[in-house]
């Protein structure tokens, strides 16, 4: 069914919106921290994935690999990541978060708690639940139209 010009537009705009406010609040975090936002997210994945390659960091980052490893060797030199290499293929690199990092993502964990107990103190548990249920489906619905678009575009010509 297509969508109305109008709402997509609307649509549009309040995601552009609510990705400005995340930026901010993760730059908040960031800056209490004395860490670069862009490792904020590396952080996290490594911390619900552990030991991962960096194609395995881009591709949950949706980002490119020369851009996950400049995040990467930025936690590397914090002394937050650790890059072993496989003893069974020595060309396979992993990474992993080392027990500075471990701690230092639990302290961005509980800050990001705390600034999400702060924002939405005035929601009831219901709206909160909502939220998370719709912005998971809008999130859900961008990345399978991408990823459609994406495999499309890989399609050899014949």
């Amino acid at each position: 069914m297509p969508v109305d010009r109008a709402a997509a537009r609307e649509l549009v705009e309040t995601l552009e919106e609510l990705s400005r406010a995340q930026r901010e609040a993760a730059m908040r975090v960031a800056r209490d921290l004395d860490l670069p936002r862009a490792g904020l997210g590396a952080l996290h994945l490594l911390t619900r994935c552990g030991r991962v390659q960096i194609t395995d960091v881009a591709a949950k980052l949706r980002v490119d690999v020369s851009v996950a490893s400049r995040q990467i060797s930025a936690l590397v030199d914090a002394g937050l990541v650790e890059r072993t290499v496989d003893d069974d293929d020595r060309r396979a690199r992993y990474l992993a978060l080392t027990d500075a990092g471990r701690e230092f993502a639990e302290a961005s964990f509980e800050r990001i708690d705390d600034l999400v107990s702060e924002s939405f103190s005035e929601w009831s548990e219901d709206d909160l639940a909502d939220a998370i249920s719709r912005i998971r489906s809008v999130a859900a619905a961008l990345t399978t139209t991408h990823d459609r678009a994406t495999a499309h575009e890989e399609i050899p010509a014949r």
